[in-house]
């Protein structure tokens, strides 16, 4: 891709006044009305938002190992029509990222792919298995200079190893991202458990699988003064959790799924595998406090955890089917319909959990900005009067098991900008 200047006239910044924004390079030269730049390409961003760059602190983009499911090229095309500019990208691959090699690979396809920038998430355990520590200060003195480590598709379980992976991560500014999923409790569980797993005879997901283990780990990250991060948060109860931690002033952060914050466990009526998901989908009481909540502030960002499967993985049985979504080219859609629509958050806010708030937690300097003069122009041009069925064979992942097919949603992604260069144009990849 080739630097040049280019001006997008009249968008509304966050939402707010319309002006005129002029990128120079991998940079913002200037913000205001009324701009000029001789040679530059001209975007139309009138009744238009935008926003910085939006930052994805949960994608699985499965290389190496499950490329038939998504490679890093494939899953940063997703990100930039998405509206993304940096992705983390999970541990759970094959071989699992647990060694400064697996994760300088990743983080090189990243560099290679040139859609977004992607940061690896190093993994809490070797293997994922729970016992031992994996190399984290290795992982976080390598090339890729990781700062998130996770298990994430499993919980670090063991409150010893949490604790010494807590105690580790404080010597480099490093965060343990928690799977919170108690195993004992959800042995075979298929859904939430509540009345619809009754009225189904599906085997139950309790809300206190979760909540226990947040409960227990937010007291270790207080007791050994660490950064604790909760991965897709999904109950009301968990929301309580995070909330008093946060009152007493612990290091504690959160996100939600876009999914977590409009489905609910009564789709599973349909026994359509697309709404098996890890956490499950919960009730619309649950709903509905993870969209107070991240209103609030309580849950601090907005994580697609992206998740592609084959169709195969998919397209089966209930009880056999992979869990998981996918979810990049349609998050902001559906923060849309669920924040900014019903007038939850308005488009700053957005700014705030999609992109500002997720950069600081996954200490990611360049994205989640201000956009300003000077600043580097990782930005997206949203056009918020879109409405349209969402149609995943024109998706740019590789997979297809989007729950939203068919559904109409709001807003389309009519640009994203990678320092300067524009990964997308009109809706469509460059």
């Amino acid at each position: 891709m080739t630097t040049s200047n280019t001006l997008i006239r009249g968008a509304k910044i966050l939402g707010g006044a319309a002006q005129d924004v002029l990128i120079s390079g991998e940079t913002i030269a200037a913000v205001g009305a009324g701009l000029d730049a001789a040679g530059a390409t001209v975007v139309d961003g009138a009744g238009k938002i935008l926003l910085p760059g939006l930052v994805d602190l949960h994608t699985h983009l499965r290389e190496p190992g499950r490329e038939d499911s998504e490679t890093v090229l494939t899953g940063t095309r997703a990100a930039a029509v998405g509206g993304y500019t940096a992705v983390h990208a999970m541990a759970n691959t094959f071989p699992v990222a647990d060694t400064a090699g697996v994760v300088e690979q990743v983080w090189r396809l990243g560099t290679e792919s040139g859609y977004c920038d992607v940061q690896p998430v190093g993994a809490v355990t070797v293997g994922l298995e729970g016992k031992q520590l994996a190399e984290l200060g290795a992982m976080a003195d390598s090339a890729a200079r990781v700062r998130v480590f996770s298990d994430d598709g499993k919980c670090v379980d063991d409150a010893v190893i949490m604790r010494r992976a807590l105690e580790y991560v404080k010597a480099f500014d490093g965060v343990v991202a928690q799977h919170a999923q108690e195993p004992r409790l959800t042995e075979g569980a298929q859904m939430n458990e509540g009345t619809v797993s009754g009225e189904l005879g599906l085997t139950g997901w309790p809300a206190v699988a979760e909540e226990a283990i947040i409960a227990r780990d937010v007291l270790l990250a207080a007791h050994v003064g660490s950064r604790l991060h909760v991965c897709h948060l999904s109950t009301a109860g968990s929301v309580e959790i995070v909330r008093w931690a946060k009152a007493k002033g612990w290091d504690v952060t959160a996100e939600v799924t876009p999914h977590h914050l409009l489905l609910t466990d009564e789709l599973v009526r349909t026994y359509n595998p697309v709404y098996k998901v890890n956490p499950p989908l919960r009730t619309e009481a649950d709903v509905l406090a993870l969209r107070e909540a991240l209103a609030d502030g309580t849950i601090d960002c907005v994580a697609t955890d992206h998740a592609p499967h084959p169709h195969e993985d998919k397209d089966c049985e209930w009880a056999a089917a992979a869990m998981g979504m996918v979810g990049l080219e349609t998050a902001l859609s559906v923060v849309q319909h669920t924040m900014v629509d019903t007038g939850l958050l308005d488009w700053a806010g957005v700014a705030d959990r999609m992109s500002a708030r997720p950069a600081v937690i996954g200490r990611l300097a360049g994205h989640g900005r201000p956009v300003a003069g000077g600043e580097p122009a990782n930005l997206v041009l949203v056009d918020p009067a879109y409405r349209g069925a969402v149609n995943p064979a024109g998706f740019a992942s590789r997979s297809r098991n989007t729950p939203y097919a068919g559904r109409e949603l709001p807003g389309r992604v009519v640009a994203t900008f990678l320092r300067g260069h524009a990964t997308v144009m009109d809706g469509k990849l460059t």
